[in-house]
């Protein structure tokens, strides 16, 4: 069963090869996230689209805009299948620009409805916490405001108790895959060296333990 955050957490900072900053328009200065890169992290996370994930286009349409623009907008039903059973609809509008009113002129574009539903995805998604660090403000164009600093006059990683702790608590390595799982990529980075001398750690008494119920049994 899953905490609350949990999903959250597991894809709301997408890597920074899927971002770039918007360089004009009304959004300059904010950054773009690769929609791909959304489909990427929603088939990890719960499978291929149709079978772990899916949505509908629930409708499409156009709406007038000033001077003579026309804007194409889409409304999509996202599910998500968890633990067995598929989620109720998580809804999201989007829009794009059908006709746009530029300097040359009005110039029209064939892909108004496609962009529209991307968008819409996308609203959709971020439901779910998919590229929450993105519209939460946390990152300023070259990396993440939440990153902790590096400690000082420490040459070594920043290990959190807490995580230590259930890699001790773990008795057998599909305890510690679990712990593991729930860890972020900044956390996971830290911590490897930890997981992979605990995983020695029970590799060992994994071997070692067949071979003391056998000398018990010979007495």
């Amino acid at each position: 069963m899953l905490n609350n955050l949990e999903l959250w957490m597991r894809f709301s900072r997408p890597p920074t090869s899927a971002l770039k900053p918007i360089s004009g328009g009304r959004l300059k200065g904010k950054t773009d996230i690769n929609p791909q890169w959304r489909y990427q992290a929603m088939t990890a996370q719960f499978g291929p689209i149709g079978i772990g994930w899916k949505y509908t286009i629930d409708r499409l349409w156009t709406e007038d805009g000033p001077n003579g623009e026309r804007m194409a907008f889409a409304l999509v039903s996202l599910f998500i299948k968890h633990e067995g059973a598929w989620s109720d609809a998580i809804q999201g509008i989007g829009g794009a620009a059908m006709i746009a009113n530029e300097k040359s002129g009005l110039v029209g574009s064939d892909e108004a409805y496609k962009m529209a539903t991307t968008d819409a995805l996308s609203v959709a998604l971020k439901m779910l916490g998919v590229a929450a660090e993105i519209y939460l403000g946390n990152f300023d164009g070259s990396k993440y405001k939440t990153d902790p600093e590096p400690p000082k006059n420490d040459s070594g990683p920043h290990h959190n108790p807490e995580i230590l702790a259930k890699f001790a608590a773990a008795r057998t390595m599909e305890e510690l895959g679990k712990a593991w799982e729930k860890l972020d990529a900044n956390q996971r980075r830290a911590h490897f060296a930890v997981k992979e001398a605990r995983k020695a750690e029970l590799d060992a008494k994994a071997d070692a333990d067949p071979l003391a119920a056998e000398m018990e049994k010979q007495g």
